[in-house]
């Protein structure tokens, strides 16, 4: 198993982790995801205002091997994107979970983090893949 699991964040069996920063989440992708994609050449972001729900395709990135989806975590509003990643979506695979973050939601519902798993479960799901 690779990568760095934060243990102050949440995460989605798809590979997002989730931040509460004062009511508003911030979504980025894990080390783990980072790193099995490879050398990233281009990330798509939602638009700011667009209302998701969770599991919801929203957003995507290219690497050099593979094109991969990404989905909210939970449900809600797109408040903010991170767009330094337009030009350098390097900066995901330097920094996964401070500088690349992908961008931020206001939840429909706060507690909808309790939904995803806790850094141990996230690891404890890697070890079985």
């Amino acid at each position: 198993m690779s990568g760095d699991i934060p243990k102050n964040l949440r995460y989605a069996e798809t590979h997002e982790w989730v931040r509460n920063d004062d009511g508003i989440f911030v979504v980025g992708i894990t080390d783990h995801a980072q790193e099995a994609l490879g050398d990233l050449v281009f990330v798509e972001l939602p638009e700011e205002g667009r209302e998701v729900n969770a599991k919801e395709e929203c957003a995507a990135i290219d690497s050099v091997k593979a094109a991969s989806d990404l989905y909210s975590p939970v449900a809600g509003k797109i408040v903010a994107i991170n767009p330094a990643l337009e030009d350098e979506p390097e900066i995901i695979s330097n920094s996964p979970y401070e500088d690349g973050w992908l961008f931020k939601i206001e939840p429909t519902d706060i507690n909808s983090l309790d939904s995803l798993l806790t850094a141990e479960q996230y690891k404890q799901k890697l070890e079985e893949a």
